[in-house]
């Protein structure tokens, strides 16, 4: 019987999981999880190989999606973002917080590959260590995208980049080593390509709650795009929906989602029944209750410049809501509150989150494909999306053309038009989720935050504040901080 201890150290912290050390000391092992001895096991352990931990408010509030709205619920997680100042913040919806919970998902992987390696018959466990694989990539990907210089492949390989851990840690404050954006991506890369062919969608009763074949290939759009091998995100796009059936998969919001109250919509929005959530993971995370209410957030103004106007014509279905006179929301996601046990009055507020979504998919092969000229297909894509996003959507008053985008964005060059179009339509789609930062990242947009009194933050292309502060505790490993 082979056993693995699967409640491991993770990077500057000691032996915890995200609910704390103590919490962890009180208490003893269960024998089914330190005894990896069946694939079933080895999948149950591979459950929390998902960072459950929310990136959303810090990503949110560094974006140009808010303003100061002057007042509002003060937290440091959205407070010291907006601006541009390393979060002092070590709780949930922190970078801390985010990066102790991407390492202990690491952890589980590992685990869970030790475990398949260890098997005495491996061929068993195939689909759990392509999970595992695909799972310790994405984790290791989402580290090297907030806390190194974003990919830039003139200098990642002089860029620092975040320790990759490939096996499971056997001592407290175990030392590491950054090495450099270039290897991280390197390594990312071979777990994923050696995972993506191993996993099986007949594996798991809910399979969105784990890396599944399509969530697997998803992950590789948003991969390859971020490194501009565009002919690759689209093959990987094209992978998740072999049968280009992506319309039957995307959120339906100007038909069924359009009749619905916002707590209605909120309960659906993060489902696994929801066929546009690819890959779901619950966070532990306060967002879903202070989305609208934080200071820093999406207000009348910035909603006009997401939502107001678009290039067909006709105006988005999203619904927009509001507390008091300045706190909007678009209903998405929300809270479910786990209670310390039955009686209690205590627990820990969590929000389920889409990890990746058909939209995600859609998005990335047609700004791949305005990369490689295929103007015929990324204008059927952006057709295909507006014709689930616009209010009384009509073909014929709607439908986008290369003309109607030079007109609607004063320029002639189809291409930037295009891709502007894209970011435009994926900055509606994914607002209040994070998603802008990663485009403000790749795009190395100059973002600038005002005060309500007017005094004025100015993100440069090159400023260093880009790249979040790697966690004070995270030193007594060994691991250098980014330059300020």
């Amino acid at each position: 019987m082979t056993k693995f201890f699967t409640r491991v150290a993770v990077i500057g912290g000691c032996l915890i999981t995200i609910a704390g050390c103590n919490k962890y000391l009180d208490k003893s092992p269960d024998s089914s999880w330190t005894e990896l001895d069946t694939p079933a096991k080895v999948s149950q352990l591979l459950g929390t190989a998902y960072p459950q931990a929310n990136y959303i408010v810090f990503a949110e509030a560094m974006s140009d999606n808010v303003e100061d709205k002057g007042a509002g619920v003060i937290d440091r997680t959205n407070l010291d973002p907006y601006f541009f100042n390393d979060v002092s913040a070590t709780e949930q919806d922190s970078p801390e917080y985010y990066w102790q919970a991407c390492y202990t998902a690491i952890a589980a992987a590992n685990n869970a590959l030790k475990a398949c390696e260890a098997a005495a018959d491996t061929s068993r466990y195939s689909a759990q260590k392509g999970e595992a694989l695909v799972a310790r990539a994405y984790a290791h990907f989402m580290l090297v995208t907030f806390f190194s210089k974003f990919y830039n492949a003139e200098t990642a390989s002089n860029d620092p980049g975040i320790p990759y851990v490939t096996e499971p840690e056997k001592v407290v404050m175990k030392q590491y080593e950054r090495k450099t954006v270039a290897y991280t991506y390197d390594m990312i890369e071979k777990d994923l390509l050696a995972g993506m062919p191993l996993i099986s969608d007949e594996n798991y009763a809910v399979p969105r709650y784990h890396f599944n074949k399509s969530a697997a290939y998803a992950f590789a759009t948003r991969f390859y795009l971020f490194k501009k091998d565009y002919q690759k995100v689209v093959e990987y796009a094209n992978k998740a929906f072999p049968n280009n059936d992506l319309a039957s998969n995307m959120r339906p919001w100007n038909t069924t989602y359009k009749t619905m109250t916002p707590a209605v919509i909120r309960d659906i929005y993060a489902k696994a029944s929801e066929k546009a959530n690819l890959l779901l993971v619950e966070t532990q995370s306060t967002y879903g209750r202070y989305v609208a209410l934080y200071r820093y957030g999406l207000t009348y103004n910035i909603q006009q410049q997401i939502l107001g106007s678009n290039v067909t014509g006709g105006a988005f279905v999203y619904p927009l809501y509001y507390y008091g006179t300045r706190d909007y929301f678009v209903p998405k996601l929300t809270e479910y509150f786990v209670k310390a046990s039955v009686n209690a009055t205590i627990g820990d507020p969590y929000v389920m989150v889409p990890l990746f979504t058909t939209e995600e998919v859609l998005f990335n092969r047609a700004e791949a494909n305005a990369y490689l000229g295929n103007n015929t297909e990324v204008l059927a894509d952006l057709n295909l999306f507006a014709s689930k996003r616009i209010n009384n959507y009509n073909v014929s008053t709607h439908r986008i053309t290369t003309t109607k985008i030079r007109n609607y964005y004063g320029i002639q060059d189809v291409k930037n038009g295009l891709l502007q179009t894209i970011l435009d339509f994926k900055r509606a789609e994914f607002v209040q989720e994070g998603h802008r930062w990663f485009d403000i990242q790749r795009y190395k947009a100059q973002i600038t935050h005002y005060t309500d009194k007017g005094e004025q933050m100015v993100l440069q292309a090159d400023d260093k504040r880009r790249v979040l502060q790697i966690p004070l505790s995270a030193t007594t490993s060994g691991i250098a901080l980014n330059p300020r």
